[in-house]
């Protein structure tokens, strides 16, 4: 098997100092909370230089695509890596 080099148009991602790694992961987690028609309450951000990591819980489909969409709206994000699942509620 050959792995090639992760370019981006041919260009190398940046690499991030970890302060600017945690910033990053901030950002996309503070906008998680401000979407509308998203409860974030169970999902976790964590960055790996400028790609995103989402995982977690939430109640519907539609919301996995509205996290992913808006972790792609911010500024120095590269790649989403969406790993949130969507369950149904039960109510007891």
């Amino acid at each position: 098997m050959v792995f090639k080099k992760r370019t981006f148009h041919g260009v190398e991602p940046e690499e991030l100092t970890p302060d600017q790694t945690a910033e990053l992961e901030g950002r996309v987690a503070d906008l998680l909370t401000a979407v509308p028609g998203l409860d974030a309450s169970d999902v976790t951000v964590t960055a790996q230089g400028n790609t995103i990591i989402l995982a977690g819980f939430v109640a519907t489909a539609a919301e996995v695509g509205r996290a992913e969409e808006a972790a792609r709206q911010v500024h120095g994000v590269a790649e989403v890596i969406n790993r949130i699942e969507a369950v149904a509620v039960r109510s007891s």
